[in-house]
């Protein structure tokens, strides 16, 4: 049975459907959604999805997005009296899964919180008032009554390092919460459409899960312990039923080619203080664009041995600044300045949780180490925007980059040198890519384009995967592709071409004017179309961008645009 309450101006809805037997689902609805954070854009909004276990007990897996609380609310006391509730179990605490958990205590104020250790300890902070608790550790279970006897998986940076699974032994339901989910709505509960999900699928394990590739093995490798899994119920997006082997297996396989990289970054940071979760995932984010593996860590619960040996096998490392009140990160830290390498990169940024490692003290250690700064030091002094994290990306990428710099130039010298120079006489022209998203803005020299379709009109662009503007190309965002003259382009090539520091201004000291889409316009510009980005196809190191037309101009029509030709076809 499913039931739909809309609310038309916001477009958010709740579905509700019985998945198993005594088990349901409420799902949330965010059909109009359209980016979680800087980097992660959605085409197809998302879906915040909650469930209730009925036993002898009852359990309810999550909650929703405060956005949608009285539409949740109102459903789930259709549904049960919240009295009846008997534990409220935290998959994470991250405030799309969690943000109504305060209501629900009012509600039901007897109800007991199950958890992992950190999960309970963030909630605390959360909501600020006393709850019954319940910790639990990897294999933990709790028996409800009516054979759903529920056993818990530790699968901590998934993609919060409070995350648990929860596995019912009578329905067969693994709940995963963010693991194996995607940002997409639909009333479809369940993954039929294979095709039209698939897309959607590795761009949500590509911003989320491939930063925390070694844990989603971990993950992985627990869930093999398990019964049969039949069904993976999700927090976001559709419930995995019909395609569950399929795409538990490709996490596997994307899992293990990110792990087997060569050159691996040490993000060590402690989640829950300050603003250090997100600033971390950005960093990540940024740092596997470039191709480099990324092994998050807890500075409060690592263990000082198996930090010694992740200290010891990275090229680089970053550290988010501690609380300095907190014996158990400050150990971690020491343990992590004794294991550092001379010649590893290191890039430091500050958590901004009022307790702060003074963070230059801290970079000039690690220089009288003998460690390379990868970038400034980024001091938070203020709530992050979209700005920050689009810093901290920045940042990352710059590292990475950093790290496989003798790597590139090997590979540079290894392609046959005819190839190389068949490849090298394959000329382009010369494009200004510019693009905004809120207050973010970004820009790219580009030789790499074609039109590709007349209807509708549309150009492909190769973007490679570690350039800044990349974050700003995702499915429905707009952008302008600005043409160079030939015989005037030199100062716009020569400023674009230039290595930018992160988070700075691309458009320093160059004429600009506001697209109908929003873009910035090149004043000096040739001419200049106004874009929207229809598709993406993965090529290696490049995404080829697909984008249809809307607007134009010309500014001089009897001008040529200018042609790039190159010597070489194995590096720009």
């Amino acid at each position: 049975m499913v039931a739909l309450t809309e609310n038309p101006k916001k477009r958010l809805t709740v579905q509700v459907v019985d998945i198993a037997e005594q088990t349901t689902t409420i799902r949330s609805l965010d059909w109009d959604r359209d980016r979680f954070d800087i980097e992660f854009g959605l085409q197809n909004g998302t879906t915040y999805n909650s469930f209730i276990i009925r036993g002898e007990q009852t359990a309810l897996v999550d909650t929703s997005h405060e956005k949608f609380r009285q539409l949740y609310l109102d459903t789930l006391k259709n549904q049960i009296n919240p009295a009846d509730i008997n534990y409220l179990i935290i998959s994470h605490t991250e405030p799309d899964h969690s943000g109504l958990v305060k209501d629900v205590l009012q509600l039901a104020p007897d109800v007991t919180v199950v958890g992992s250790k950190v999960a309970i300890q963030f909630l605390e902070d959360l909501v600020h008032q006393p709850f019954k608790r319940r910790i639990v550790k990897n294999g933990d279970r709790l028996d409800l009554g009516n054979g759903h006897e529920l056993e818990f998986v530790i699968a901590p940076n998934l993609h919060w390092p409070d995350t648990i699974f929860t596995y019912d032994h009578k329905t067969q339901i693994l709940f995963t919460c963010d693991a194996f989910g995607l940002h997409y709505c639909s009333d479809d509960t369940f993954d039929e459409d294979l095709e039209a999900i698939s897309p959607d699928f590795e761009f949500y394990y590509e911003c989320l899960m491939a930063p925390n590739a070694r844990s989603v093995l971990s993950a992985l490798k627990r869930m093999g312990e398990l019964e049969k899994i039949g069904m993976i119920a999700t927090g976001h997006g559709p419930l995995l039923y019909h395609n569950v082997e399929e795409l538990t297996g490709r996490y596997r396989s994307w899992s293990q080619s990110q792990t087997k990289a060569e050159t691996t970054v040490g993000v060590f940071y402690v989640p829950g203080y300050g603003w250090s979760d997100r600033l971390a995932q950005a960093m990540s984010n940024g740092i596997t664009k470039t191709g480099v593996a990324v092994e998050l860590v807890d500075l409060k619960t690592a263990d000082l041995q198996e930090l010694r040996e992740i200290v010891g096998r990275c090229a680089g490392i970053v550290v988010g600044t501690p609380p300095v009140s907190n014996p158990a990160a400050q150990t971690a830290l020491s343990t992590v300045l004794g294991s550092a390498k001379e010649k590893q990169a290191v890039g430091i940024f500050e958590s901004n949780g009022g307790d702060d490692e003074p963070i230059y003290p801290l970079m000039n250690k690690f220089r009288d180490l003998g460690l390379t700064p990868a970038f400034p030091a980024i001091q938070i002094r203020e709530t992050p925007t979209e700005n920050t994290y689009k810093l901290l990306e920045e940042a990352g990428t710059d590292l990475g980059q950093w790290v496989t710099r003798d790597k590139s130039i090997k590979q540079m010298k290894s392609l046959d040198a005819d190839v190389d120079k068949a490849l090298g006489r394959l000329s382009g022209g010369l494009y200004i890519i510019t693009a905004q998203k809120g207050d973010v803005k970004s820009a790219m020299l580009a030789s790499w384009v074609s039109q590709a379709s007349f209807k509708p009109l549309g150009v492909s662009i190769a973007v490679a995967k570690d350039r800044a503007i990349e974050s700003l190309m995702q499915v429905g965002d707009k952008f302008v592709l600005n043409v160079l003259e030939e015989g005037n382009y030199q100062s716009l090539m020569k400023h674009f071409l230039k290595r930018f520091a992160p988070g700075a201004d691309r458009f320093e000291g160059v004429r600009t004017q506001s697209a109908q889409n929003g873009a910035p316009i090149l004043t000096d510009a040739l001419a200049y179309m106004e874009c929207e980005v229809t598709s993406r196809m993965d090529c290696g190191d490049h995404w080829i961008v697909y984008s249809t037309v809307d607007a134009g101009r010309v500014s001089k029509p009897d001008a040529l645009t200018a042609v790039h030709h190159r010597k070489v076809g194995n590096h720009y």
